[in-house]
């Protein structure tokens, strides 16, 4: 382990541009659960399956359901950024990291102080109306009882990607980019199952993709370098 974190320093000090792919192992140690976990989402018992309801059609059809789950399950706004978030923060700060591309929406990234934040799936922490478009932050949810509503009446949307809706065309773009010009990738706390997210890591075309993570993943034969550990344990030694 430790010849395998030397090395990944070595790469680390030889790149200048870095781009990090990340997913809910990120956020565990900040206190947020994931979802394929023993102890995450997709293991607790309600009645609809978590998959469900995060999806487009039942936020539609059953708002308020939605809603109480989305605000007991969802939003950890009193977590804080921790180890691995901050390094990213700091070796960005240092012109080396040039964009994290994340599957989270927690926001904690930008909290640590990361400026090129590609969110996937959205964040948690803004809000639209489905009516006329305006935005909230999150205490408007909050604070809403029951189905958060607009001033002009209309319903009040998280602005994240639920089950059966598809990824912003911008962000996508962006990411794609970011990653197909990389010299260095380090993907971290990410199982690469969910698509069409995982499958980004495809456009990388360097000889330097790192790949941090607990589980095993499909794609840790392609990796030049392969941690298999939690994210806080490297990036405390970096």
């Amino acid at each position: 382990m430790l010849e395998k974190i030397k090395k990944l320093k070595q790469m680390i000090t030889e790149s200048d541009n870095i781009v990090f792919f990340g997913g809910a192992g990120v956020s565990t140690e900040s206190g947020i659960p994931d979802f394929r976990s023993v102890d995450g989402l997709y293991h607790l018992k309600y009645d609809y399956p978590p998959e469900t309801i995060l999806s487009h059609s039942f936020f539609i059809r059953h708002t308020e359901e939605f809603y109480e789950f989305y605000k007991d399950k969802m939003i950890y706004e009193d977590a804080k950024p921790n180890i691995t978030h901050i390094k990213l923060a700091e070796l960005e700060s240092m012109g080396k990291l040039k964009a994290v591309v994340t599957q989270n929406i927690d926001g904690l990234h930008q909290k640590a102080g990361s400026k090129n934040v590609l969110e996937l799936h959205g964040s948690v922490l803004r809000n639209y109306c489905m009516n006329c478009n305006v935005f909230y932050d999150l205490d408007k949810i909050k604070e809403a009882t029951g189905i958060p509503v607009c001033e002009c009446g209309g319903i009040i949307k998280p602005d994240v990607v639920l089950y059966e809706e598809g990824l912003d065309d911008t962000v996508v773009s962006k990411a794609i980019y970011a990653i197909s010009k990389a010299e260095m990738l380090i993907v971290g706390g990410t199982s690469l199952s969910v698509y069409p997210a995982a499958g980004f890591i495809r456009y990388y075309r360097g000889n330097k993709m790192v790949i941090i993570n607990k589980a095993a993943t499909p794609y840790d034969k392609e990796a030049d370098l392969l941690i298999q550990t939690g994210l806080g344990e490297v990036f405390s030694q970096i």
